[in-house]
């Protein structure tokens, strides 16, 4: 199972937890994972220091992969990222609702122009419904789930102490 998909180059369009588990996934089975990070970087970059000054969980994700920092609003910027995706196999992205189809690479455009092109987009509500235009972080879907209703104490519900939702969904 090792290096099984060795030869496949995956572009991560990716901040957070989800997204980047679901690509590191992949980089753990041989991929040529690109993260495309924002200047600022993925915020994910600063939740601790715990790893040489670094977010565990930031170096847990993102182990193995390459990363690009890339401005979507600058036109040369979407045009070095438009490239990359035309070579690519794999096509993940968890920005907020409608930033990507913004950029001009929504999933369906993309497959229409790359038709080997698979494609994942993550967000937290999904695509459709009243809650499908919100962002999302773990702890949201936590309470709205009822999750953080039976953890916590007397002094009442408290998250998990993990990213669980962000976790099973990039699963």
């Amino acid at each position: 199972m090792q290096n099984s998909l060795e030869g496949i180059t995956v572009v991560a369009v990716e901040q957070a937890v989800a997204a980047p588990y679901a690509s590191s996934r992949l980089a753990d089975a041989g991929a040529r994972v690109i993260k495309i990070e924002r200047p600022e970087g993925d915020f994910a970059r600063s939740y601790d220091k715990l790893v040489r000054g670094q977010s565990a969980y930031f170096v847990w994700l993102n182990r193995g992969k390459e990363s690009v920092c890339l401005d979507l609003r600058l036109e040369a910027d979407r045009e070095v990222l438009d490239t990359l995706i035309a070579s690519a196999d794999v096509y993940i992205q968890n920005l907020k609702p409608g930033s990507i189809e913004k950029l001009g690479f929504a999933s369906a455009d993309l497959r229409r122009r790359f038709p080997r092109l698979i494609t994942c987009e993550i967000s937290g509500f999904g695509n459709t419904g009243p809650y499908s235009h919100l962002k999302a972080y773990d702890l949201i879907v936590q309470a709205e789930t009822g999750l953080c209703a039976i953890t916590g104490n007397q002094q009442g519900p408290a998250r998990v102490g993990v990213s669980v939702c962000d976790i099973s969904a990039g699963l």
